[in-house]
């Protein structure tokens, strides 16, 4: 499937908006392919927030039950 792209106007602060362009011209790129590619990073930050936040929770979780090895879980799931 051919991704599209969609046309968005948005407003940056001014010395943002410089940075963007600044990084832009130093990396040869655009200035929607850099702010593409921070989206990207943005959303990537935040995925792997949400996973490990998770992953705690069912690590602690696990604890709880003396679950601190693999063969431990073995044990806990042939009960």
């Amino acid at each position: 499937m051919a991704a599209t792209a969609v046309k968005k106007t948005i407003f940056l602060p001014a010395e943002l908006a410089r940075e963007a362009e600044e990084l832009a011209r130093s990396e040869g790129e655009t200035l929607t392919a850099v702010i593409q590619d921070a989206l990207r990073l943005s959303r990537s930050e935040r995925l792997q927030g949400e996973f490990r936040a998770v992953q705690d929770y069912w690590s602690r979780k696990a604890k709880e039950k003396g679950i601190l090895t693999e063969r431990d879980l073995k044990r806990y799931l042939a009960r």
